[in-house]
C-alpha cells in the first residue's frame, strides 16, 4: 500500500472513531456518569478534552494531565462503539484519579500503578469475552488475573518504570487499590 492510501486511510478511521468518542459522551452511561464525577471532583472537562489521533505508543489511547484524552484509532483492535466506550471509560478513571489526588505523581511507579489497577478493574478492559479475544482463557479468578497483567503492562510503558519497578509496584498497591471503586459503589 502506497503512502497516500495509508494516509486516506488513517484519516478514515480517525474520522469514524471521533464520531464514536461523540456518541460515547452523548449516549454512553458510563462515560456520562464518568464526566459528571469529574466535575463533581471540580474537574468538568468539555468535548474538546476528547480526541481520535494516530498514536506512535502502542496503546489504545491515553491520559495527559492538561491536554486530555486521546483514543489512538491506529491502535483500536476491533474499532467498534464498544471498544471507544470502553477505552474512553477507562482514561476517564485516570482523568478522575488525577483529579482527586492532588499529589498524584505519573512518574511514581506506585501511583501509577494504582491509577492503572483502578482502571482496569473499573472500565470493563477485563471482561471475560475480551480476555477471549486477546487469548487469554483462564477460568480462576480470571478477572483479578486480568487487572494485574494489564496494569503491569502499562506501568511498564512508562519510560520511569521498568518492568521489574512495575510488577513490584503493582504487587505494593494491589490490595488497596483494587478495593477502590470510587467514583462507583462497586466494580460496573
Amino acid at each position: 500500500m502506497d503512502e497516500a492510501v495509508a494516509a486516506k486511510s488513517d484519516e478514515k478511521n480517525q474520522a469514524v472513531c471521533q464520531r464514536m468518542i461523540q456518541h460515547s459522551l452523548l449516549r454512553n452511561p458510563t462515560v456520562k456518569f464518568m464526566r459528571d464525577a469529574l466535575a463533581k471532583a471540580g474537574c468538568p472537562v468539555t468535548e474538546k478534552f476528547f480526541k481520535a489521533e494516530n498514536c506512535t505508543l502502542e496503546a489504545g489511547g491515553g491520559f495527559v494531565p492538561q491536554v486530555g484524552i486521546s483514543i489512538c484509532s491506529n491502535h483500536l483492535l476491533t474499532v467498534t462503539q464498544g471498544e471507544v466506550d470502553m477505552i474512553l471509560t477507562h482514561e476517564l478513571i485516570h482523568a478522575y484519579d488525577h483529579c482527586r489526588a492532588a499529589n498524584l505523581d505519573w512518574t511514581n511507579c506506585q501511583h501509577h500503578a494504582c491509577s492503572e489497577i483502578r482502571a482496569a478493574n473499573l472500565s470493563g478492559d477485563c471482561k471475560w469475552m475480551l480476555e477471549l479475544l486477546r487469548g487469554h482463557t483462564n477460568i480462576r479468578q480470571q478477572h483479578q488475573v486480568c487487572v494485574r497483567r494489564r496494569a503491569q503492562l502499562s506501568v511498564a510503558m512508562n519510560p520511569h518504570c521498568s518492568e521489574a519497578a512495575a510488577k513490584k509496584a503493582v504487587d505494593a498497591t494491589w490490595n488497596t487499590c483494587y478495593k477502590d471503586t470510587k467514583p462507583f459503589d462497586r466494580v460496573p
